[in-house]
């Protein structure tokens, strides 16, 4: 057993405690809030191995790919679209600057601040892991029927409906632009095109 299924049984020997809490949800039924949760965490981390060799944390791939699609931000504003603060996002760019993925330069409105932008590196870092990723997808996914694989897409919209967090910093509407890799994007249209690095 991998530490990675070790933690997947632990969740399963909990959902009992989380049965309940699903209940007073009113959406899917309890035992389907289960599953899907497993899946996604399985998923994710299946998805993380996938592209192996890479040291970067979930939280300094977040980085990597909010800078690419809203940047160039100030620290304040990386902080504010990942909901932490700004000690936090320091010590996530940290190792990313230090490594050449994420660049700094002076703010040219104010001389006291620094702009985040990624570099072509960082770039070449996240269409890596993005590839990666894709690709175990598509092999998982070949294991499908065509029917399977119809149902499958039916359900990323909905998916993707669970992203959009109320109580976010920047909470509201998907942006208008269909083609925006996020879906909480103040932004509209989105300048970027580029999906997240999820």
């Amino acid at each position: 057993m991998t530490g990675h299924d070790a933690v997947t049984d632990a969740d399963t020997a909990t959902d009992t405690a989380t049965d309940a809490e699903a209940e007073a949800g009113a959406g899917l039924s309890a035992e389907a809030v289960v599953r899907l949760r497993l899946a996604i965490g399985r998923l994710n981390r299946q998805m993380a191995r996938a592209s192996g060799g890479q040291d970067l944390t979930v939280a300094q791939l977040s980085a990597l790919a909010r800078v690419e699609v809203h940047g160039p931000l100030r620290l304040g504003e990386l902080a504010a679209r990942e909901g932490v603060a700004v000690p936090s996002v320091l010590r996530t760019i940290a190792p990313l600057t230090a490594d050449g993925l994420i660049a700094k330069t002076p703010d040219p409105l104010d001389g006291r601040s620094q702009l985040l932008e990624l570099t072509p590196a960082g770039l070449a870092a996240i269409t890596r892991i993005r590839r990666e990723r894709s690709a175990l997808l598509a092999r998982r996914s070949a294991r499908l029927t065509p029917q399977q694989c119809r149902q499958l897409e039916a359900a990323v919209p909905l998916l993707e409906l669970l992203l959009d967090d109320p109580d976010a910093a920047f909470p509201g509407q998907a942006c208008p632009d269909p083609s925006c890799p996020d879906p909480a994007c103040p932004d509209p249209p989105c300048p970027d095109r580029r999906d997240s690095a999820g």
